[in-house]
């Protein structure tokens, strides 16, 4: 597909959410509300509510493009035969390539993909490196992607899956979620974009995850963490699992059922603190698209807060606000597909925020905001 890309731009004194009004779309949102805290162990989560909400129902998620096999991703090597429109040079099977993944939407919905979802599968998993729209019906789109499975260059399956899916004669993948990459690993592949970088995080992460479930694990356990070239298989390993749950559970749980409550106020998303520090917030266009991805986005936030060590003081209400509050940036890049999205990376003192606006028609709004601290 083609891509006009928009450029770097020096915008001293610019905001995230101040951008120009293309022709048929609505103003951005604003006016977030950070409420008070849910805590447990070293994880802090701010439920965040909006002045506005969206209609986004007829966004398809990854997941449940994959579940229902409306959603197809594959190697780039094998996507001769699957084009419907536009002819293209013939590609052989053995082209596959590190960050190169091709995704096909059979769905008549637009598909929604969020950087940090891990797809497992064909000769190695890999993590999406950027939000975007995919069109309905689309043709084959080249995903931006980014190893996360060092050591691993044979295919177990020709399509991609969720994490721990296993293939029918049909190859619909069996009813699972794709893993959302904790915020560490998320950020190499959205802010550095560099494979090496992303590699030398998921190695650190796992190295870490040995280090703190290995003492109440089993030998066996411990040894299959340490073997482990998948970040995927390592995140399902039943002993970190077990660890991360213990983090996870008990804030899903609570905010899910402050989700019920806040419903008519809004609640589209959180800021995340982890041992007394901010560390990132991801806020949506609607209450529904939150919920959708709450349970996968709660337990990268708790896999963060089990390997994160360093200890601070406890954050504030007041302290989220101001971090949700400043998106004022030294420059901003814009990637655009006419028609289709617009996605905003603005660099700013010690975070970069990334937007991902829809322009779609009867839509013009922001669907995804994701905030890292640097």
């Amino acid at each position: 597909m083609l891509f006009a890309v928009l450029g770097v731009v020096l915008c001293l004194g610019s905001s995230a959410n101040l951008q120009p009004v293309l022709a048929g779309e609505q103003p951005a949102a604003s006016g977030y509300k950070v409420l008070d805290p849910i805590r447990h162990g070293s994880l802090t989560v701010f439920p965040v509510v909006a002045s506005k909400s969206y209609p986004t129902a007829e966004f398809l998620t990854l997941d449940e493009g994959l579940r229902s096999g409306e959603v197809v991703v594959t190697e780039y090597g094998n996507i001769r035969g699957l084009v419907r429109r536009r002819p293209i040079p013939a590609i052989q099977r053995d082209s596959a390539e590190v960050n190169r993944l091709v995704l096909i939407n059979n769905s008549k919905r637009p598909l929604l993909l969020l950087a940090g979802e891990i797809v497992t599968g064909g000769k190695q998993d890999r993590v999406i490196g950027k939000d975007r729209i995919v069109p309905a019906e689309s043709d084959p789109v080249d995903l931006s992607v980014f190893c996360v499975e060092p050591g691993r260059w044979v295919a177990t399956s020709d399509h991609f899956g969720a994490s721990g899916t296993t293939y029918g004669k049909a190859n619909v993948p069996a009813a699972a979620g794709t893993l959302m990459a904790q915020p560490s690993v998320r950020a190499k592949a959205m802010a550095d974009k560099d494979q090496n970088q992303v590699w030398a995080e998921v190695q650190k992460q796992q190295q870490s995850m040995v280090v703190e479930v290995a003492p109440g694990a089993p030998a066996s356990s411990a040894a299959e963490i340490r073997s482990a070239t998948s970040y995927a298989r390592v995140m399902e390993n039943k002993d970190v699992k077990e660890k991360v749950d213990e983090v996870a559970q008990p804030i899903q749980h609570n905010y899910e059922s402050l989700i019920k409550q806040l419903r008519d106020r809004h609640a589209v998303g959180v800021v995340v603190a982890v041992n007394g520090r901010i560390i990132w917030a991801d806020l949506f266009a609607s209450t529904d698209l939150l919920e959708k991805y709450w349970p996968k986005l709660i337990r990268s936030y708790a896999s963060e807060a089990v390997v994160t060590r360093a200890k601070g003081g406890e954050v504030s209400s007041a302290q989220a606000e101001a971090f949700l509050a400043d998106m004022e940036g030294r420059h901003e890049t814009i990637e655009s597909e006419p028609g289709v999205y617009r996605h905003t990376e603005v660099s700013g003192d010690g975070f970069k925020a990334f937007t991902l606006t829809s322009l779609l028609p009867k839509t013009g709004f922001e669907v995804h905001v994701a905030k890292m601290a640097e």
